[in-house]
């Protein structure tokens, strides 16, 4: 068994960039992250080395951010009155050219049309994009086969160029 340190050395970064895939926000991605090793850490004696580490620890990081779902279902942090109160104020895209103004419009179109797709769908969507996992890793993640892996990703692809489709019209 590798050194706990290394381990985290090794795949931190890996497992912060898929939860920031799935929450989108930087600081709850990194507390997840720390979830994740802590919960790791915890399991180690039933990391049985069949699968990679990276898809054991994507596995306990997707768990993570369910039991965080779960805990934070009836709260709702985004609400307009709460954005007043903190006072935050949404940039200005006065002062950029136009072409990058429809390049950051576009870039956010696709990643809200992401962030809308059901699970697991967003979920294999982003292992497989962001952290180029392979449909077998996929699969070890999710507890199911290659098959399943790529069939799930293809409907996910399918169900994105159809919303951006309908956007672009």
């Amino acid at each position: 068994m590798e050194d706990l340190s290394e381990v985290y050395t090794s795949y931190a970064n890996e497992i912060k960039l898929f939860l920031l895939c799935l929450t989108s926000h930087a600081d709850l991605a990194e507390e997840l992250t720390q979830e994740t090793f802590y919960q790791a850490v915890k399991s180690i004696e039933r990391y049985d080395g069949e699968c990679k580490m990276s898809v054991w620890l994507c596995q306990i990081a997707k768990h993570s951010y369910y039991d965080h779902l779960k805990r934070e279902k009836y709260r709702n942090y985004s609400s307009l009155e709460h954005l007043a109160q903190t006072g935050i104020e949404l940039p200005s895209n006065e002062d950029l050219p136009d072409i990058a103004v429809i390049k950051q419009d576009t870039q956010q179109k696709v990643q809200e049309e992401i962030q809308r797709l059901k699970e697991p769908q967003r979920e294999i969507f982003l292992l497989r994009t962001k952290l180029e996992l392979s449909f077998k890793e996929i699969g070890m993640i999710f507890e199911k086969n290659e098959n399943w892996a790529r069939v799930t990703y293809y409907r996910a692809k399918c169900t994105l160029a159809e919303r951006l489709d309908k956007n672009e019209m």
